[in-house]
């Protein structure tokens, strides 16, 4: 899968599911193989998506959720929400699977080398930003220090639970400071999280988390993931630290139907100022959204 050009895009690649495992009870991380000619072309950056297909069902946009390693196995994590996801969620070990893609522009990674970073995600968000991570971990050598902020309802909701948790109490190892946020104060698993290590969980929303995080806006980079209402309040806190609108990102994925411009569902802006999501993104900057209607 490495070093060759990208195929067609628009070119179906038939693929093996070869793992599929709950993680909440309604997400699944599916792992597929692609079994088609021409796969060897299949390459991709963290924050792209493809076009997940089930034969006789449809197709949906879905976010990578890895980084691209020597193998030749792509991860989804998928929330069942319509026809497609389900489907997808009722494929057997085994079974056929087709991929189109990979579209969009992605993070610039390369751009960020020898920056700080600072990664935000709540809720389905941390999928994208965990091939981020994962990018990161595979490069260590070529950023600075890393940090997660990642907000979640309840421990029961947590996504990548054993990733993040073993990041929770050993990334410092690595190099990568993880804050864990939750809503529920009620919840047991989540609070002994925070008495187990105070500066680093509290209860609240992922924006009390920039009280615990001690690092700046200079010469670092954010990357966010999550729900479109929680951009807004993230970056306020971005704008009061005083992060350049140039060095924030955004994946704003979730905005997305067809995933090739056709349907125009993902436009965003209005006059000279348009944007298709799935074309120009799913990757914005700050400036992007302050220079475009409707972003966020």
């Amino acid at each position: 899968m490495k070093g060759m050009e990208v195929g067609d895009p628009l070119l179906p690649l038939k693929a093996e599911v070869v793992g599929s495992s709950p993680m909440t009870g309604l997400e699944r991380l599916v792992t597929v193989r692609l079994e088609s000619p021409g796969a060897d072309g299949f390459t991709y950056k963290p924050g792209q998506f493809v076009k997940l297909g089930v034969m006789g069902v449809g197709e949906a946009p879905i976010s990578l959720c890895s980084d691209q390693g020597e193998d030749d196995v792509l991860e989804f994590c998928i929330r069942n929400v319509g026809r497609v996801t389900t489907a997808i969620h009722r494929l057997p070990v085994g079974g056929t699977i087709w991929v189109r893609g990979p579209y969009g522009n992605g993070f610039p990674m390369e751009r960020l080398e020898g920056m700080d970073l600072l990664l935000v995600a709540g809720g389905l968000g941390i999928a994208p930003i965990r091939g981020v991570l994962q990018y990161v971990l595979n490069h260590r050598e070529r950023y600075g220090e890393v940090s997660l902020l990642y907000g979640v309802r309840c421990f029961d909701l947590m996504l990548f639970k054993d990733e993040v948790l073993g990041l929770f109490r050993e990334g410092d190892k690595q190099g990568v400071r993880l804050y864990l946020s939750y809503e529920d104060s009620e919840d047991e698993e989540c609070n002994a999280l925070r008495c187990e290590r105070e500066d680093r969980c509290l209860q609240g929303m992922v924006t009390s988390l920039f009280g615990l995080w001690d690092g700046g806006a200079d010469n670092t980079a954010a990357l966010i993931g999550g729900p479109p209402i929680m951009y807004r309040f993230v970056i306020k806190e971005l704008e009061a630290l005083g992060f350049n609108p140039g060095d924030v990102y955004m994946t704003l994925e979730r905005r997305m139907r067809c995933g090739v411009g056709q349907c125009g569902h993902c436009i965003v802006g209005s006059g000279r100022s348009i944007r298709y999501v799935c074309k120009d993104g799913p990757v914005f900057t700050l400036w992007d959204a302050y220079n475009t209607r409707g972003m966020i």
